[in-house]
């Protein structure tokens, strides 16, 4: 930092050799880089590259899909503008998300993969047929803010064909799940296949594992288009000698620590546990996830499917009384989203997993006195467990979750003792 920090128009070798070695690591075609300050930035800028790159405006995004923070962005992701008081865009196409477990096509289903990518050929055609013309399709490789959803493979093959022939891009968003966190692969959109290669993708958080850096990954072709048009690219921050030298230091920790053979490791210590914890507890429906990117969907009825979005509420602030960071999502906020550092332990597994289990214990056998008192006589008894139990919080009269949980950090369900000299297990 005493050296030099300065914008990216002025060149310094960590940059150099940070683009070197970061496109190392993906397919040989996405060989540009352009570095941003955070992933919200870097899928602003992969918008602004596609739109250039056949002068189309139009984008396919997927439901509940949340890609930043920007202006932009907020607009392509139907997890904030359908909360809020915005109205979709004409140019904002929506695909159903590839859910096999909750969505239109499930595991039930002949040929998933090919269901839910015939939806976005449908989306095409209306939009072709309404004298409007696709620049891009953009997804997370693995849906987290839409609940932890891992697409069935052969869907994004079969996409990218369809965008390619409407002379549209591919965006893969590997924000929240890039940098080995699959464990298999460094990349998650790796999982589909070597025949499956983005044509934009984006990355941010890992990257500088906390530090503000991120990067936009593309072809030459894209970068060309994107170039002519005579707007020249710099950012003030993004690609900075110190935050290139900080991204040089996460990847070779990545490498050297096998943070990749460790999401594996745990990530599948971790899915054995809880997969044997949903043979034991009627609250889960469903474990997915792949490396350290887990999912646990909680229903109140396997048959029916019926999201327990009150209980995961529950689950929550009870974990964090244990010592434990979780969250919900997806579009009932229904499923425990399960994303720790890279450096997560078989033991860290087992602690939350043993905490997890306590607390669906206590929790399943509330709801099944609770279920008793309707017509049991002594129900001032039942009620009194009840309330110790803290089942205030299973409610169905909170319609909107995510309000009613931002009230929760300031009611009777924080934590009121101070955490600070406590050792936070995420």
């Amino acid at each position: 930092m005493e050296l030099l920090n300065t914008n990216s128009r002025f060149l310094h070798d960590n940059i150099v050799e940070y683009a070197k070695r970061l496109s190392e690591t993906l397919p040989e075609k996405l060989s540009v880089c352009y570095f941003t300050n955070s992933g919200s930035e870097a899928n602003d800028l992969a918008l602004r590259l596609a739109r250039q790159f056949r002068g189309h405006q139009d984008v396919i995004t997927l439901d509940h899909a949340y890609h930043g923070h920007l202006s932009s962005l907020i607009e392509i992701s139907p997890y904030k503008f359908q909360k809020g008081k915005d109205v979709k865009k004409e140019f904002v196409h929506v695909a159903p998300a590839p859910d096999i477990y909750r969505g239109k096509y499930r595991e039930d289903h002949a040929n998933p993969a090919n269901a839910y990518a015939d939806e976005v050929k449908k989306i095409i055609e209306e939009a072709h047929n309404s004298g409007r013309k696709i620049a891009a399709f953009i997804a997370e490789s693995m849906q987290s803010c839409g609940g932890q959803i891992i697409p069935p493979a052969g869907y994004f093959q079969k996409v990218a064909e369809y965008v390619h022939e409407a002379g549209g891009v591919f965006i893969a968003d590997e924000v929240q799940v890039g940098f080995g966190r699959v464990g298999k692969h460094f990349w998650s959109f790796q999982m589909h296949g070597e025949d499956f290669v983005p044509d934009i993708v984006t990355m941010g958080k890992p990257m500088g594992n906390g530090h503000p850096m991120a990067c936009v990954v593309t072809t030459e072709e894209i970068a060309e288009a994107f170039s002519s048009c005579g707007m020249e690219y710099f950012n003030t921050y993004g690609g900075n000698p110190v935050s290139c030298a900080v991204g040089l230091a996460v990847l070779d920790i990545i490498e050297n620590e096998d943070l990749q053979g460790n999401a594996t490791r745990v990530g599948n210590y971790l899915t054995e546990l809880l997969n044997k914890q949903k043979a034991k507890h009627t609250l889960i429906g469903d474990i997915r996830g792949i490396g350290l990117f887990i999912g646990i969907d909680l229903v109140k009825d396997h048959q029916k499917r019926t999201p327990a979005t009150a209980e995961a509420q529950h689950i929550i602030y009870k974990m964090k009384e244990k010592r434990v960071l979780l969250s919900a999502d997806g579009p009932h906020r229904n499923v425990l989203k399960i994303k720790p550092p890279m450096c997560f332990t078989e033991e860290d597994a087992k602690f939350m997993v043993d905490q997890l289990d306590e607390i669906l214990t206590v929790l399943e056998e509330a709801i099944g006195a609770k279920a008793e008192s309707v017509t049991s006589e002594n129900a001032p008894s039942k009620t009194k467990m009840l309330k110790e139990t803290h089942l205030g919080l299973l409610s169905d009269s909170t319609a909107d979750s995510k309000e009613n949980s931002s009230r929760k950090r300031n009611g009777v369900y924080t934590d009121k003792h101070s955490l600070l000299s406590k050792r936070l297990k995420t």
